[in-house]
This record gives C-alpha cells, structure tokens and sequence, in this order.
C-alpha cells in the first residue's frame, strides 16, 4: 500500500522522521535530476539533494496542498535551491574552463546509490539537530568554515570579528557537537573537521 504524500508530511511535521525517508525514495530521483541540470556536476547535484530534504524536514509546516502538490514544493525548493547554489559556484570560479572537477555538458546519467543516500540524509538530520545545541555564533562559525568552506581568516572578515575569537567560537563550537552526537549515537567517531589557517 502506498502512503499518499500528504499523509506522509502530516506524519513528518508531528515529528515522524520515517515519513522523510519515504519521501525521499519517492523523489529523490526528482530532485537530483534537476540539480544535475542546473549545477552540471555530479557530485554539487548529489550534495543539493541532501540539502533539499533536510528544507523538506525542517519546513514540512509550511506544505499548503491547497496551492499545489507535494511534488511542485519539492520541484520548487530544488530549483531554487540550485539556482543559488550554481551562483554561489559561479562566484567562486566553480564554473571556469580550467576547473577539472565541473563538466559543462555532461548531466548525470544514473542515480546516486539509494540506500547510501539514505544513510547520508540521516546522518545530515542528526547533524542538524546537534546544531540546535550551539549557540548562534557557534553555529555560524562552524557552518562557514566546516561547511561553506572557509578559511577561519575568511569568517573573521566577513564576521568583523577578531580572528582570535572565531577561532575560540570554532573549537568551542566543535567540542559541544563532538559531546551531543556522542551522546545521541554509539556509531560517531567523534572526529573533528580539520580547518584550515590562511
């Protein structure tokens, strides 16, 4: 028997994250082709389907079925989540001829592996959460520097904030995360993301 998708969004915004992994079976393949499209690479396309779940998860409430499917929403978030994302690579020369890791005219021709993708996307969740730990500014620094790939230098200048005290937010921020997602799974590592100086 297949759950009809409002159903399955009732189920995610009381809190029934199973409903997300159905979800995503059901539409990943939506969201990935049209990343791929869009961003022209493989792997950015891969990372933006996990990205568009967890906006899936975390906004569920805002679904409205009065103004269109479940799958126009999820269509949307992915178009518009890859929008940015292709302008964000284009800011930072992703797209230049010499780049080897983007492939112009090359789409993705078959489908991330399911189960991994699965896996991928809660651990993301999890990651998520034990982010609601921090504090704000924790949370900005380490989404910059471990996420958005940026130098502690980097954050400082576009925090305007000294390079000492980025660095102090950063490894504070790291302990707290290592300590809530040691605590909330036995199969953490607890390794930390390296960061780089300059």
């Amino acid at each position: 028997m297949t759950v009809e998708d409002d159903i399955l969004v009732t189920q995610l915004q009381s809190g029934q994250t199973e409903a997300l992994g159905v979800l995503f079976e059901r539409y990943f393949r939506l969201v990935f082709d049209t990343a791929g499209r869009i961003l022209r690479n493989r792997g950015e396309a891969e990372d933006l389907v996990q990205d568009v779940f967890i906006e899936i998860w975390k906004k569920a409430g805002l679904y409205n079925p009065q103004k269109g499917s479940l799958k126009t929403w999820i269509l949307q978030y992915a178009y518009h989540r890859s929008l940015n994302r292709k302008k964000y690579l284009s800011l930072r020369g992703f797209y230049k001829a010499s780049n080897p890791r983007c492939l112009p005219e090359v789409q993705p021709k078959c489908e991330p592996k399911q189960l991994d993708c699965v896996h991928r996307l809660e651990l993301q969740v999890l990651l998520e959460e034990a982010l609601l730990g921090l504090n704000q500014r924790e949370r900005q620094i380490i989404k910059l520097i471990a996420f958005d790939g940026l130098t502690a230098r980097e954050a400082s200048a576009q925090l305007q904030e000294s390079y000492v005290n980025v660095r102090n937010h950063y490894y504070r921020g790291l302990k707290k995360l290592k300590q809530i997602l040691e605590g909330s799974t036995t199969t953490s590592s607890g390794r930390q993301p390296e960061m780089a100086e300059d």
